[in-house]
């Protein structure tokens, strides 16, 4: 899995971009976030307040309980808003 991080979550986590290979119990959006949030600190600290983050998967906008798969792109994102 391609995982793509952006703004603030670039720089707590420290990269802008991983390839990672998912543990097989990893099969929705919200396992994801919970796997890579106990990959250590920075993780943690990027990924503690959910409502602060904004999710695709394949450049489509994916809900907590939505699929993911090891050809996946996922980018986390801070949440967009315009005027």
């Amino acid at each position: 899995m391609k995982l793509l991080y952006f703004a603030w979550l670039k720089v707590k986590i420290g990269v802008a971009a991983e390839e990672v290979a998912l543990p097989p119990e990893v099969g929705t959006v919200a396992e994801l976030l919970d796997w890579l949030e106990a990959r250590g600190p920075g993780y943690a600290e990027a990924l503690a307040d959910r409502s602060a983050l904004g999710v695709a998967v394949n450049q489509e906008y994916a809900r907590p309980e939505e699929p993911v798969g090891p050809d996946d792109e996922v980018a986390l994102f801070p949440p967009v808003t315009g005027g």
